[in-house]
């Protein structure tokens, strides 16, 4: 999928986002009703307000586990979601419409996991703490100029950050 990624690019905060999500997340409640066993989150950088993101909404959904919401795939399919077998032993991964011009990635996850919580976490953090988002907005804007068109190295590069945001949330 690497080859048809389309490039990183950081835009302004956009208002439109939130209704974005929303609208998603109501196709999505139907779509995955037999699935869900938790709530649809808004996760990633466009959930949290005033921060520049690449213009995806990053969506949620808690599934009681991995085997069980394997039906989910071919639904979601039917909705211009892309199975991708990313983090294939934590979540489900889709991108819609297509690698190379993405509106929405979905995420289905088991609630409360480790990856679950961990998401969260991270997101809250970056919603009640203004200079942990701005470090985390430089990151990614550095990142996005390194990395333009690796999306892999972009994401391993957040992660020490990601990581010791959420390890000082939990106190250790």
């Amino acid at each position: 999928m690497a080859d048809l990624d389309a490039p990183i690019l950081i835009a302004p905060y956009g208002s439109t986002w939130p209704g974005l999500f929303e609208s998603e997340r109501n196709l999505l409640k139907d779509l995955l009703a037999q699935w869900l066993v938790g709530p649809i989150e808004h996760i990633g950088s466009t959930a949290v307000p005033g921060m520049p993101a690449k213009p995806v909404i990053d969506i949620m959904a808690a599934v009681k586990d991995l085997d069980s919401s394997q039906g989910a795939i071919p639904i979601l399919e039917t909705a211009k979601y892309c199975y991708a077998p990313y983090g294939a032993d934590v979540q489900h991964w889709f991108c819609k419409p297509q690698p190379s011009a993405r509106t929405h990635h979905l995420h289905l996850v088991p609630f409360t996991s480790t990856l679950w919580n961990e998401t969260l976490i991270f997101r809250d953090c970056l919603r009640r703490e203004p200079a942990t988002a701005q470090r985390y907005i430089d990151l990614k804007l550095r990142l996005a100029q390194v990395h333009r068109t690796d999306r892999e190295a972009y994401t391993r590069g957040k992660t020490a950050f990601i990581v010791s945001v959420v390890q000082g949330a939990r106190g250790q």
